[in-house]
């Protein structure tokens, strides 16, 4: 299995179609989640990236993500913006509409880059805490000099999601498990006290290829 998170520009008024319509039917596919983006920023309340979607995905192999690209619909669609493939490392929880996410971890070069998704079906009374709790870690992510780039993602009302890259193994987890008193482990304690979340997964990857642009830019190209 790899995973695929691609985004991409696509104007305000293409958004909420893209949004409405799952891919299904696609040879291969083992789960896609179009979402749309939000940049982090430490702030309470996201602000909306109008236009901007992407689209979550695992397929069973390279082929059948080439053959999406090469004819579906929403493919062409996102087309004009940047991807990347990924190798699942580890996950903390679970996602049961990824159900071959390896528990044990993949052990990878403390220097190599690596993208986190976090993903999550909040619970909606929880919403208040958890969005708290987000700011105060997202915040912390976005000032480390060590995170190349990152997005909120989600599919109201419900689905909620980070992806984010770090330029080496060894600073992602600083930032993750680091002092006791920073935002992560905090938000990781409060989480675990109370679930945010029906269901909720931290995945760890290792990217492999990249293509297109973020923001100007292929943020893994310099690593």
């Amino acid at each position: 299995m790899i995973v695929t998170v691609q985004l991409a520009d696509v104007g305000a008024r293409s958004t909420p179609g893209i949004l409405r319509r799952k891919p299904r039917d696609v040879d291969g596919l083992l789960y896609g989640e179009p979402v749309a983006a939000a940049p982090l920023s430490g702030h309470l309340l996201p602000k909306p990236r109008p236009g901007r979607v992407g689209l979550i995905a695992a397929w069973e192999e390279d082929a059948a993500f080439d053959a999406f690209l090469a004819g579906h619909p929403l493919a062409h669609r996102l087309a004009g913006g940047w991807q990347v493939r990924l190798q699942p490392l580890h996950a903390y929880g679970s996602w049961s509409r990824l159900p071959g996410l390896p528990n044990e971890e993949i052990a990878v070069g403390e220097d190599e880059p690596v993208a986190v998704l976090t993903i999550g079906r909040l619970r909606l009374r929880r919403v208040r805490p958890f969005l708290r709790a987000s700011a105060a870690a997202e915040g912390e992510a976005v000032a480390n000099p060590a995170m190349l780039a990152s997005t909120g993602l989600a599919r109201p009302p419900r689905l909620v999601s980070t992806f984010s890259i770090w330029r080496n193994v060894r600073a992602m987890r600083e930032y993750a498990r680091g002092h006791r008193d920073g935002a992560h482990p905090a938000a990781t304690r409060a989480h675990r006290q109370s679930s945010f979340h029906h269901e909720s997964a931290f995945i760890r990857f290792r990217p492999y290829a990249s293509l297109g642009e973020w923001d100007g830019r292929d943020p893994l190209a310099a690593t």
